[in-house]
């Protein structure tokens, strides 16, 4: 067969069943291969669209991702895709078309070194120099993404590779082992929990990757340790739970920072530190012992000193370490702060108050609901607002922060999930701007996508910070040039609507809920509406700023 046959052969082997991209030259023995090798093919508009697409369909399915997409400015379109899975450790398989073998490092047409790029933002990246290497670049290939703390392959195949002939023997991929811990460092960290009076979990996005959300709410339940999450840990513990405090950080709910700030045990699950969560690292749990559990050994003492580290697979630590434990008081502490302070949803105005619109789309959402978000104020209500019972219900661009990652993310989850679980994007006008032609692939998959689009005129995380920390000098962050979005969502035969005043909210809400196929939600807003609470830039996370 020619490599572009065993390609898409490896692809079924691996349990493959979707990919994403877009054709172009160097890659056109793939597309000829895929035109009816058994595969389904999502055409984006973009291969970041496309990069985007299989992000989101790893992080809601749990399976490793495929996009595919040309040389040159196809493979550079991809980069962000990839940095964006790097940070937030999600399975990735990009494959490349290069240009013919011959002609590498002479300038041809469409040539980049996509592979050199590629170094800072994948786990590992391959350039194909030998057809015979093909087979086992692609074992290698599938073994990296999904082995250990998992993240974003680039396998880069010259176009004669694609179609020279190849032997057809495949091997399937397989995780690497994980490195034991040892029972002396089990039964240190067992001794920690036992002798903390105020302990707190924090719980990161490791939790999902691992698939260890059960492990993980067994071990809440007997132990009874109260708990905060990152932006990608939510959902690993349901709000529901009574000692569950919600987000930590910079937008984090005051209960969670506060109970962190005053814990003598940091317990840290699959997380890693990031500036966002800890404000002022020197004062972040400045007064507590530090387990950390972690299946990446680079995170150990990179940022905080552990007293005592556990590395290896969450689903075999967590039921190592489950105990009972007798905080009573502590416990009653953190249920407290979380009941006082719980989030006011009375707006002082008629129009549309967006904490309270997600959390009514919350309330009416089945638990099995995909929520796709951008970033900006919008992502940060959401995670404060809406409830997830699983984090791969929950996508977000949490490291790399990425506007233009919900709409594609929606369409590779709308594909993971089937047609059974509903998936909602929610972003806002400047986000949704960013990735926009991706309308065009939900109109030609006819997906069943339903778009709540936050329309405040503004890019509002910027315009906050400008007001708050630059003298309210709004420097190009007013977009009141925004399209007639209804009309926009038209073009590309999708319902829509706008809303702008609150007693709409229900109404429109159900509205979008139940109609068949897409569906775009216009909601404008106060552009003075911002996010809090709020810990400046190089503050602890102690000293929340509140409205102003």
């Amino acid at each position: 067969m020619r490599g572009a046959d065993l390609l898409v052969s490896y692809l079924k082997q691996e349990g493959i069943t979707t990919v994403f991209g877009y054709p172009g030259g160097a890659i056109m023995p793939v597309y000829d291969a895929l035109y009816d090798g058994g595969l389904k093919h999502v055409l984006c508009r973009h291969e970041q669209g496309a990069a985007f697409s299989a992000l989101g369909y790893a992080r809601a399915s749990g399976k490793v991702g495929v996009c595919i997409a040309t040389s040159g400015p196809g493979a550079t379109n991809l980069i962000t895709g990839l940095a964006d899975a790097y940070m937030d450790s999600v399975p990735i398989v990009a494959i490349t078309g290069q240009v013919t073998s011959a002609v590498i490092g002479t300038d041809a047409f469409q040539e980049m070194d996509v592979l050199g790029l590629s170094l800072a933002c994948t786990k590992h990246s391959f350039m194909v120099t030998d057809k015979d290497e093909l087979a086992n670049v692609l074992q290698q290939a599938f073994t990296v993404a999904k082995s250990g703390r998992p993240g974003p392959v680039l396998v880069d195949i010259p176009k004669d590779i694609q179609l020279a002939e190849v032997e057809a023997a495949l091997a399937i991929s397989s995780k690497d082992p994980i490195a034991e811990y040892d029972d002396e460092r089990l039964e240190a960290a067992k001794q920690l929990l036992a002798n903390a009076k105020q302990p707190i979990l924090y719980v990161g996005g490791g939790v999902g990757m691992a698939n260890a959300v059960d492990e993980l709410q067994r071990f809440v339940d007997a132990t009874g340790i109260p708990s905060v999450t990152t932006l990608k840990g939510i959902g690993a513990i349901p709000n529901s739970k009574p000692y569950a405090l919600g987000m930590l950080g910079m937008h984090g709910t005051k209960a969670a920072n506060l109970c962190v700030h005053e814990c003598d045990l940091l317990v840290v699950i699959g997380a890693r530190f990031d500036d966002r969560v800890t404000g002022r690292l020197e004062s972040f749990a400045s007064n507590a012992r530090v387990l950390h559990i972690d299946i990446d050994p680079a995170e150990i003492n990179k940022l905080r000193q552990s007293d005592v580290s556990l590395c290896g697979d969450l689903k075999d630590i967590l039921p190592a370490l489950t105990t009972t434990l007798s905080i009573h008081e502590w416990q009653q502490y953190c249920r407290d702060l979380k009941v006082q302070y719980n989030w006011n949803y009375d707006a002082p105005y008629r129009s549309i108050y967006a904490p309270k619109l997600l959390n009514q789309l919350s309330e009416k959402l089945p638990s099995n609901a995909v929520v796709s978000c951008d970033v900006g104020q919008h992502q940060m209500w959401v995670a404060q607002h809406m409830n997830f019972t699983r984090p791969e219900n929950h996508l977000s661009s949490s490291g790399l922060g990425t506007m233009g990652f919900g709409l594609p993310a929606a369409i590779g989850a709308r594909h993971a999930r089937g047609r059974q679980d509903p998936v909602v994007v929610v972003s806002g006008d400047g986000s949704f701007m960013m990735n926009v032609q991706e309308l065009g692939t939900i109109k030609r998959e006819q997906l069943n996508v339903k778009i709540v689009l936050i329309d405040n005129q503004r890019l509002g995380m910027v315009r906050q910070w400008q007001q708050l920390f630059f003298e309210e000098r709004y420097s190009e962050t007013i977009l009141t040039d925004n399209p007639d979005f209804v009309t926009l969502a038209s073009a590309f035969n999708i319902q829509a609507r706008t809303i702008t005043m609150q007693a709409d909210v229900e109404p429109a809400l159900d509205e979008m809920i139940n109609s068949n196929g897409a569906f775009l939600l216009h909601v404008r807003i106060n552009e003075a509406d911002n996010v809090w609470p709020l810990v400046p830039p190089g503050a602890s996370n102690a000293d929340m700023m509140e409205k102003v």
